[in-house]
């Protein structure tokens, strides 16, 4: 039976962790039925690094007949022979939709296609499960015999973890050769992590690094955009470009190495912008995302030109031509339009200036230019830009912009935002729907947007008498 701390996993005197009650109903439901059930994947590596446990994932030696009778409610539409229980079937009234999957021990054939198993095939025990995982870090479980929790590690992942490394279970030309994505998650593991990635794993990335055009460019985006969003996305950076498989991923980038300039940089693009990304105090990938593509354009840009201060590197319109780049990047990482427009206004108007001069009328037009849903970002990537120069993350100008940009937000921004609409021109010229009647409401925004004070019903109703005449 479960031990009688059913709240906690306990074993080797050392680890004690929550386990949520879902959790201990889904294993003892297994061990009332004698069947084998363990804890495995993440949720056992996040147990033994002592963090909060995201995902919890079974395998048993119950077949997805016998797991479904176990739960009334339960979902199995998949070849791989996991069942799904949603939690509110397991009396989880705080997280009802959470689903917990428990797979059936698989034994996996080739990967011909470097993407998926030809054939899967239910396993007759945990050690041939556990040999067909990625890394020693994943191929660890936690079971119950005897009434307590016990940790099955065939592959020392427990040392791996200790060591702070990644290290491929078996032999690792094999591991990626089943599943080429397997390399950029070795690489996303360790940026996570902060962990090393052990020599022969490493070399066996490197020479298979090529083989990375056989994933789909959808799996290929998901483990970028993860490393872009870890603790130490530099770390993941200089992994791929070491590795090669930056080459397949962001070609463009590598013309940004060696790519000297001016003025307050005291890097190359390559090394500023890679410094960026790390400084970036957003978490957002897409914001790192715009933050790694900010400067791409300046290779194509760049000019050495004579100046009262000297020779000093320019890249005029590199914004310009970096957001065009930034689409194509969009475009080729199966961005949704709502993200690949992010990217491109963030890359398209990093390049903002200020000064305490500038009037009111530019601040409301440098955020409908942004966008107010991208003030937030367009200033956390300000911020990485700055300290992937060598600067200090913020300055009086961009501090004085934030309190001015707020003090602008309850403006109007939008056509949408004033007071009269269509209806109304088309009320007040006596006119069908057509081509006046946008023109009409655009020159009666861009009034209000010198003049907030202006976008009342009736001065806006006399300017659409006055523009009728015309």
């Amino acid at each position: 039976m479960i031990p009688e701390t059913r709240t906690n996993i306990c074993y080797d005197n050392h680890v004690n962790h929550p386990i949520p009650s879902p959790v201990a109903e889904i294993i003892k439901r297994f061990v009332v039925a004698k069947y084998e059930i363990y804890i495995v994947g993440g949720a056992v590596r996040d147990i033994l690094l002592k963090r909060a446990v995201n995902d919890w994932d079974f395998t048993t030696n119950a077949t997805p007949d016998q797991i479904r009778a176990l739960f009334g409610d339960s979902f199995y539409d998949n070849e791989f022979g996991t069942v799904g229980v949603a939690g509110k079937y397991l009396g989880d009234a705080e997280n009802p939709e959470e689903v917990y999957e428990i797979t059936t021990f698989r034994s996996e054939g080739l990967y011909s296609d470097h993407r998926r198993p030809d054939q899967v095939v239910w396993g007759s025990s945990l050690d041939e499960d556990l040999q067909r995982r990625d890394f020693t870090i994943n191929a660890m479980a936690i079971g119950i015999h005897d009434g307590a929790f016990h940790l099955y590690d065939p592959y020392e992942g427990k040392k791996d973890l200790e060591a702070k490394t990644i290290r491929a279970v078996g032999n690792p030309s094999e591991r990626f050769g089943e599943d080429g994505l397997r390399m950029m998650r070795a690489i996303r593991f360790g940026a996570q992590l902060g962990f090393s990635i052990e020599i022969e794993t490493l070399n066996a990335i490197q020479a298979h690094a090529g083989e990375l055009h056989h994933i789909s460019w959808e799996r290929i985006r998901d483990e970028f955009l993860k490393i872009l969003a870890s603790s130490y996305p530099e770390q993941g950076l200089q992994l791929l470009d070491s590795t090669g498989l930056l080459a397949t991923i962001l070609p463009e980038f590598l013309d940004t190495r060696g790519v000297e300039q001016s003025r307050h940089h005291i890097y190359d693009v390559w090394t500023h912008t890679i410094k960026a990304v790390q400084s970036c105090p957003s978490t957002d990938p897409i914001v790192r995302l715009s933050v790694l593509l900010h400067d791409i354009g300046k290779p194509q840009t760049a000019r050495l030109e004579n100046t009262k201060e000297g020779k000093i590197w320019t890249f005029f319109n590199h914004e310009v031509v970096g957001a065009r780049i930034a689409k194509r990047v969009a475009d080729r990482l199966r961005l949704s339009k709502r993200e690949a427009q992010r990217v491109f206004t963030l890359v398209r108007w990093h390049m903002f200036v200020y000064d305490r001069h500038m009037t009111d009328a530019y601040i409301r037009r440098f955020i409908r230019r942004v966008g107010i849903e991208n003030i937030p970002d367009m200033l956390a990537l300000r911020e990485a830009d700055r300290v992937g120069s060598g600067s200090n993350r913020t300055s009086w100008r961009l501090e004085e912009l934030k309190e001015r940009v707020e003090g602008q937000l309850h403006q109007p921004f939008s056509i949408r935002d004033m007071v009269v609409d269509g209806e109304d021109v088309m009320r007040s010229l006596r006119i069908k729907a057509g081509p006046k009647i946008g023109q009409i409401l655009k020159t009666l925004f861009q009034e209000v947007l010198d003049d907030p004070s202006k976008n009342t019903r009736e001065y806006l109703l006399g300017m659409i008498e006055k523009l009728g005449k015309k």
